[in-house]
């Protein structure tokens, strides 16, 4: 009975996961208020209650699917222990990664605009989302400076808030030229003339 217990366990989180997937997949292409669930639904050979059995909401789904992401990424960078210039450098690994995922770059761009509205069910999550990068890229600078290897001038408030800045405008330059932009090699050489070191 426990073996069965699991094996339903382990196909209940697999239908979640392709679920997270193919809601990434079409709020890239529809963004959230264009996605219906039962799109969703069909895409994954499921009911629409079958998918509400899993994420009773749209909102609910949508935060999942951002969350999610955050995950992947989190795990993906492994840089808990990272500081100063290695965590600079995991800014710009974390673009090289996106060059990978067009779909998960269209749903983070789509999304966060739509999110720019209070009443956007994303929008809490994105207010969120935004202070936790800048200060995290703030941080990094900090510690550069701190190790002594961070240009005379470079504040890192201000430098922190460039860097996510430029990520986000990267990734709609990236997308509008269908993967020409070198998003991971423009925010390297950004990255490399606020540095004494090699990145």
């Amino acid at each position: 009975m426990a073996a069965e217990a699991r094996r339903g366990y382990a196909k209940g989180r697999a239908k979640r996961g392709e679920i997270l997937d193919q809601a990434m997949a079409l709020f890239g292409e529809a963004g959230y208020r264009g996605a219906s669930l039962r799109v969703i639904a069909t895409r994954c050979g499921i009911s629409h209650p079958g998918l509400l059995h899993h994420f009773p909401t749209k909102e609910s789904l949508l935060l999942a699917v951002l969350e999610h992401r955050d995950e992947v990424d989190g795990e993906w960078l492994g840089l808990g222990g990272a500081t100063g210039v290695q965590r600079l450098g995991g800014f710009a690994a974390l673009a090289e990664l996106n060059a990978t995922r067009r779909g998960i770059v269209e749903l983070f761009c789509v999304v966060s605009a739509e999110a720019t509205s209070a009443d956007h069910p994303a929008h809490a999550y994105f207010v969120r989302r935004y202070a936790r990068s800048v200060s995290d890229a703030e941080r990094a600078y900090a510690q550069a400076r701190e190790e002594g290897t961070l240009r005379d001038g470079v504040d890192p408030a201000l430098a922190g808030a460039q860097l996510i800045a430029l990520m986000d405008g990267l990734q709609v330059q990236w997308l509008l030229s269908d993967g020409a932009t070198d998003m991971a090699g423009v925010l390297r050489a950004h990255l490399q003339g606020q540095l004494t070191v090699r990145l």
